[in-house]
């Protein structure tokens, strides 16, 4: 199963997946997202940074979670019945690394064709514009299509760790 497709026009188009964070929608590529689970046990791991939730045990693997609304500098998500975890497949200069992302809740797959995606906006955006990859009008609303390496890039998670670790040994 290919997701990414070409339109009759011949212009690239990639499938997203929409999801919910605080009400706004935001996107990812499908082309990173191994499942989608319900939110369940997430072991908490002390000295982390607030937006770390813990890890999970995914089918014998340990699987860190971060809470992404935390991770944009918001307050931790709250766990509702929509609440679920993400899980997506990051490839780093160390290897393959599996993480889930905690949002509120999943809304659909998207075809976004390249052409409809705006560039990030230099200013005025509730998250830090490295983290945007660009943006999509979908009917009334823009969609935030999120730069999965960035937001979720583990060296930088593994330094803020670091420091967190540092600062409570101080």
């Amino acid at each position: 199963m290919t997701r990414e497709t070409s339109t009759e026009s011949g212009q690239e188009k990639a499938q997203y997946l929409i999801f919910n964070l605080r009400g706004e929608p935001f996107a990812i590529p499908l082309l990173g997202v191994k499942e989608i689970i319900e939110y369940g046990s997430v072991t908490p791991i002390p000295g982390m940074p607030e937006f770390i939730r813990g890890v999970i045990n995914l089918r014998g693997r340990v699987v860190p979670v971060i809470d992404l609304a935390a991770r944009f500098g918001e307050p931790p998500t709250v766990i509702g019945e929509r609440t679920c975890v993400v899980i997506v497949e990051l490839h780093e200069e160390t290897g393959v690394q599996d993480m889930g992302i905690v949002v509120d809740g999943v809304n659909a797959v998207s075809d976004i064709p390249a052409s409809d995606l705006e560039p990030p906006p230099k200013f005025g955006a509730k998250i830090r514009v490295d983290f945007i990859q660009g943006m999509w009008k979908s009917q009334d609303r823009f969609v935030i299509v999120l730069d999965q390496a960035r937001v979720l890039s583990v060296q930088e998670i593994n330094q803020l760790a670091a420091l967190v670790e540092d600062t409570q040994m101080a």
